[in-house]
């Protein structure tokens, strides 16, 4: 065992292929310099970021998993207001069952896109495609894209403001896209040879820790094999009940920040709000476990 003591990783990253701010050039750069030992890049519905980031070539010094975060529906006994989302670790990045569901779910984010514009038009905000094209070029457009032209233009203060007032789930201008069901999410993570982990459980808002167990006993038949039980939202209370269960139903641990760059300027890489910790150990057994 390659046990590095004290050393952390990231396993939940964004870069400008979806809704990041940093290049995955920039992304392997800024690891090595905050000396973590190992990062996934997992974007939204989307595996170019890790496509990218193996051309580059991955430093010596740092491991890589590819990855990616796929929207998902809830499932009917648990319909929950937070976001539904699977991620897939050491995913085939060429795997064509994949990259067919991806562009799926890629067209699906485009499309409601220029309804989430006319909807902010009618209540006086004049945004348009060609400025939000123009502001992010070739990445993978969606909300907080719009949020951030909000902010230059001066109709909000702030990324989370937008949110809040405009674009959030039951605001003005949120506009639903379509998703896959959790159960597809997780057969075609396993058909690309992945790892197949819900994210961030308690951003699902649910009413307490059991009701989040009795969803990972479904969700472990359809093939999860993980929790991301460490996130810079969840309280220490949360991490060791996470924790607990994955331990009771021999799922693996993960954890990462949710780094988006600019677009969260308060979470950090590696260390979210500053005392965010990921221990290397995690990576190990994900790894021992292919």
């Amino acid at each position: 065992m390659e046990y590095k003591n004290n050393v952390g990783i990231d396993l939940h990253i964004h870069s400008n292929a979806s809704d990041g701010t940093l290049s995955p050039s920039e992304i392997l750069a800024l690891a090595q310099n905050l000396n973590l030992a190992a990062i996934a890049i997992t974007d939204h519905d989307t595996v170019n970021g890790s496509k990218e980031a193996l051309s580059i070539g991955i430093p010596p010094s740092l491991k890589f998993l590819t990855g990616v975060e796929i929207s998902a529906s809830p499932l009917p006994s648990f319909p929950y207001s937070g976001s539904f989302h699977i991620l897939g670790y050491h995913i085939k990045i060429d795997d064509p069952l994949l990259n067919k569901t991806l562009a799926i779910l890629q067209e699906a984010r485009k499309n409601r896109n220029p309804g989430i514009i006319d909807r902010l038009n009618s209540l006086g905000i004049d945004l348009s495609m060609s400025e939000l094209l123009s502001e992010v070029g070739d990445a993978q457009l969606g909300r907080p894209h719009i949020a951030r032209l909000m902010v230059k233009k001066g109709y909000v203060e702030s990324i989370s403001e937008a949110f809040d007032k405009y674009l959030g789930k039951g605001r003005p201008a949120y506009l639903d896209k379509y998703r896959i069901d959790c159960s597809r999410a997780i057969e075609v993570i396993l058909g690309a040879e992945g790892i197949p982990v819900i994210a961030h459980p308690f951003l699902l808002n649910p009413r307490d820790v059991a009701e989040i167990e009795d969803l990972i006993i479904i969700l472990k038949k359809m093939g999860l094999r993980g929790i991301e039980v460490y996130y810079p939202e969840h309280s220490p209370y949360i991490i060791s009940q996470l924790a607990d269960m994955a331990n009771r139903h021999e799922l693996l641990m993960t954890g990462g920040t949710d780094f988006h760059g600019s677009l969260k300027p308060e979470i950090k890489m590696g260390s979210g709000e500053g005392d965010f910790f990921v221990p290397y150990i995690l990576y190990e057994r994900l790894m021992e476990s292919l």
